[in-house]
């Protein structure tokens, strides 16, 4: 232990919490597939309103996208721009 430098253990937590904040990518992805197949299965049902389901499905789809892109925006900070080492 008494090799860990102050700047290691930053460096290592700051990996750990990028990994970590890349998990929140999965709740996205999870939640786009269940809206496009529920899509699909509403234009199947009724090929009428194809244009209000799809413009409402694309919605919902960039708004769930937007959890995702804030866990890859935390991870990309920890890993290049690590406000942390400032600190030392």
């Amino acid at each position: 232990m008494s090799n860990i430098t102050n700047e290691g253990l930053i460096l290592a937590c700051s990996a750990i919490g990028a990994g970590i904040a890349m998990i929140a990518g999965v709740g996205p992805g999870i939640g786009q597939g269940i809206a496009a197949g529920q899509g699909a299965a509403a234009v199947g049902r009724n090929p009428g309103a194809r244009g209000n389901i799809m413009s409402t499905m694309l919605l919902g789809q960039a708004v769930a996208e937007t959890t995702g892109l804030y866990g890859f925006a935390v991870a990309i900070i920890l890993l290049f721009a690590n406000p942390l080492l400032g600190k030392l």
